[in-house]
């Protein structure tokens, strides 16, 4: 049973959050891609010293986690290759750890605690990131950043959502998505322009230079009514007890699940995949990110403006997975033909993946005001980390359908979840988020 507040908050535009969001969500995902610009060169001759992929060297599944697990504690060397993919699921589990954990801390201590206290955390895992000599000691770092990083997008949407009008909501959280749809273009510039421990340190910079921002912001008043009322905040057996809260909390998870089929397997292994297909053309990793997170920023605007437009969140969305559908599709069959073409339909599949802008706004306007950080910070994460289920997908199907083969099946299976879980949740567009989740 869910109850509604007397009134509705009526606190103005709170420009000054939307552009802290913002400013933190840049700086997020510069550090969430800077690994996957820089994995080649500070992971092979330029970096570590690991030798390139091993040519043949298929494992199945069980073998291919224990390998990463051995290559994790030192035990193995690896190759650039296996060793990164080991390293982006290690990040991507402290990520999905760090969903809980900051969601938590945002209901029962404010959004702002969260939104700063995860800046400060990912900031000083990667200046420290920039020292590191071996592949265990890269692992660790990037564990305790995926931590951090998993906090400052659903505090600063919850925050956003909170503050502003309900039929306007979705203006806000579509200027922080966009905004940080920039952060991985400027990692890819910085990798092609800047050697990879350098970039490492310019990310932990800006993420400091954000603290000083904590200045002039304030909490949002549905919170603090929460807070003076004594309601169960941040409770996970709210979430995961309740079989009607834990089916909505599920479809939210697996609407935009295959976004990150896209930034897990197509973003961080697009060199791979161009040379399975036979592109005649080196592809290089920063220019694979740029073309990807350059569309899905275009995206990003487009499918904010048009769920604003259309007064819609879900049919934005069936709208988005079916581009996404057909973007793959003209990246697997043409982009062998040459670089240019690989980067132009890496783009397409990027604008496809756009709809990100409307999930963390879907994420934030499915629950209520004790559960809502919880949600819009864990819900992205998991949906970060389903990038893990995806990659290690990927990997033991490659002996038996190849690279392109492989991906394509997988991308498929996450497609029609994407398709089903949207189905699964109700029109949120203009729902009064002033109400808590009551019960067990």
């Amino acid at each position: 049973m869910e109850r509604t507040s007397s009134h509705a908050t009526t606190e103005r535009i709170p420009w000054l959050a939307v552009a802290v969001a913002s400013l933190g969500y840049f700086v997020d995902l510069y550090d969430l891609v800077v690994f996957s610009v820089v994995r080649v060169p500070s992971l092979g001759a330029q970096g570590l010293g690991l030798p390139d992929a091993a040519a043949g060297a298929h494992t199945g599944f069980v073998e291919g986690l224990l390998r990463m697990g051995r290559i994790l504690l030192g035990m193995e060397q690896g190759d650039v290759t296996s060793a990164g993919a080991a390293i982006l699921n290690v990040q991507l589990t402290g990520m999905l750890i760090g969903g809980f954990l900051w969601g938590m801390l945002g209901d029962r201590r404010g959004r702002l605690t969260t939104l700063f206290g995860s800046i400060a955390l990912y900031s000083t895992a990667n200046l420290l990131n920039a020292f590191v000599h071996t592949v265990p000691q890269y692992a660790a770092l990037r564990f305790i950043a995926g931590i951090g990083l998993a906090g400052e997008l659903g505090a600063g949407v919850t925050l956003v959502s909170e503050l502003m009008n309900r039929h306007h909501r979705g203006w806000g959280t579509m200027i922080v998505a966009f905004a940080g749809m920039f952060g991985p273009i400027a990692a890819s510039l910085v990798g092609s322009w800047l050697d990879w421990r350098q970039a490492y340190m310019l990310g932990a910079i800006m993420g400091f230079g954000l603290l000083a921002l904590r200045i002039g912001l304030s909490e949002s008043g549905m919170f603090r009514r929460s807070e003076r009322e004594h309601a169960r905040r941040g409770d996970l057996g709210m979430l995961f007890l309740s079989t009607e809260r834990l089916r909505r909390f599920a479809c939210v998870v697996g609407l935009a699940t295959p976004i990150w089929f896209v930034g897990g397997v197509v973003f961080v292994f697009g060199p791979e995949l161009a040379k399975a297909l036979g592109c005649p053309d080196a592809v290089r990793p920063p220019m694979v990110v740029l073309s990807g997170y350059l569309g899905a920023a275009v995206g990003d605007l487009a499918t904010g403006a048009a769920s604003q437009w259309l007064r819609s969140r879900r049919k934005v969305v069936v709208g988005a997975i079916v581009m996404l559908a057909i973007g793959l599709a003209s990246l697997f069959m043409l982009g062998g033909r040459g670089a240019a073409w690989f980067y132009g339909t890496t783009f397409v599949a990027g604008l496809a993946t756009g709809y990100w802008a409307v999930f963390v706004t879907i994420a934030g306007e499915t629950f209520g005001t004790n559960l809502r950080a919880t949600v819009a910070t864990s819900a992205p994460n998991l949906v970060r980390w389903s990038a893990v289920i995806w990659v290690s997908a990927w990997e033991p199907l490659k002996p038996l359908l190849g690279a392109v083969g492989a991906a394509a099946c997988v991308a498929t299976v996450a497609i029609a979840v994407g398709l089903l879980s949207v189905w699964g949740l109700p029109e949120t567009f203009g729902r009064d988020l002033d109400w808590e989740e009551s019960g067990a």
